[in-house]
């Protein structure tokens, strides 16, 4: 069979190293300061052809104490600041998920190509407004889900598309720890897009996507807190040809973080965590086990950044492992989820 998710230049086999130049070097900015920033800005900073020369934070002060710390020459108190920053070709956003869209939609404004953390926006309405007008503009946006780019994901999904497990019927995938409650933390609050569903499901419904596709049905249950957003979500994915996932998040206890591919010939699964495998442990019917190994470069979110730097300096829109048409049916699955369960954000009410 098949996989439904196309694997980037960077990874395939014998590719050059993640860190090596592309073309052209772009100039990043980078808007937010917060924990998953300083976690993937090495990675960022180490790729032979970006030059991250801003950051933004509201707080300006912050701003200048990072960019001191990381090596980068100019701080911001406002993303709209860093946005006016005629030198930057590319802006990487990184706060919480209820400001992506007027975060997004400001940079494309400015003319900037994106790159914004997952999920892409709240909503789907959201994310179809982002991609259409970065259509209108012919400017680059993509979601910054990195476990698609990885060499061990790539390597999972060429050994579904090798017929070695035979027919794919089952995905199993789970992610989730323990979160200790804080109304003021992001994963709690409903303006963010708080709760497990949007932080967390992206990364199993990525082994679902690229094993069988998107699905024809869905349903779901979801545990609430007082705040309304969901503390643990389970997911069933139905398909019209007889397969079926199971996809379980939350945040109220560490999960055993991996992914299970299980076809008529075989299975394979992944160590802990699924969204950064360094093992696949294969399981042919009629063979022996055996266990790959992957060695990670940095953090691993340099493969994102290769393939992002790569499509811009092409001049593509979209790249073809991330694309808009994925971001958008990832929003209306993840719309029909929180309708279903009952999560509401304020979001949802806006009109752009």
């Amino acid at each position: 069979m098949k996989s439904h998710i196309l694997t980037p230049p960077v990874a395939q086999p014998g590719a050059a190293p993640s860190q090596a130049a592309t073309g052209r070097t772009l100039n990043w900015g980078v808007v937010a300061t917060g924990r998953i920033v300083a976690k993937v800005l090495g990675d960022l900073q180490a790729l032979k052809d970006a030059n991250v020369c801003a950051v933004s934070s509201r707080d300006v002060v912050k701003a200048r104490a990072f960019a001191d710390e990381h090596g980068i020459e100019r701080a911001y108190g406002s993303y709209q600041e860093l946005l006016a920053d005629a030198q930057l070709d590319a802006v990487y956003i990184a706060t919480p998920h209820g400001q992506h869209f007027e975060i997004a939609m400001a940079a494309l404004v400015a003319g900037k190509h994106v790159v914004c953390e997952k999920s892409l926006t709240i909503n789907a309405a959201e994310a179809r407004t982002l991609v259409n007008f970065a259509g209108e503009r012919s400017l680059f946006l993509m979601e910054a889900l990195w476990a698609r780019f990885t060499p061990a994901f790539a390597r999972a999904l060429a050994i579904i598309e090798s017929g070695e497990l035979g027919e794919i019927s089952w995905v199993q995938a789970d992610l989730g720890f323990l979160a200790q409650y804080d109304p003021a933390w992001r994963l709690f609050d409903p303006k963010a897009g708080g709760g497990a569903l949007l932080d967390l499901a992206v990364y199993p419904l990525t082994w679902a996507v690229g094993a069988l596709g998107f699905p024809d049905s869905v349903q779901a249950v979801a545990q609430l807190n007082a705040d309304g957003v969901d503390t643990q979500t389970a997911i069933n994915l139905g398909y019209a040809a007889g397969g079926h996932a199971q996809l379980m998040v939350t945040l109220t206890g560490n999960a055993p973080q991996q992914a299970r591919v299980v076809g008529s010939a075989g299975w394979l699964a992944t160590n802990t965590p699924l969204h950064n495998a360094s093992q696949l442990i294969v399981h042919p019917t009629d063979g022996p086990a055996r266990v790959e190994e992957f060695e990670a470069v940095g953090e691993n979110y340099g493969y994102e950044f290769r393939e992002a730097t790569r499509c811009i300096q092409q001049g593509l829109t979209a790249s073809p492992t991330m694309p808009w048409e994925h971001s958008v049916k990832t929003m209306e699955l993840f719309d029909t989820i929180r309708a279903s369960v009952g999560v509401r954000y304020p979001n949802d009410l806006l009109t752009h």
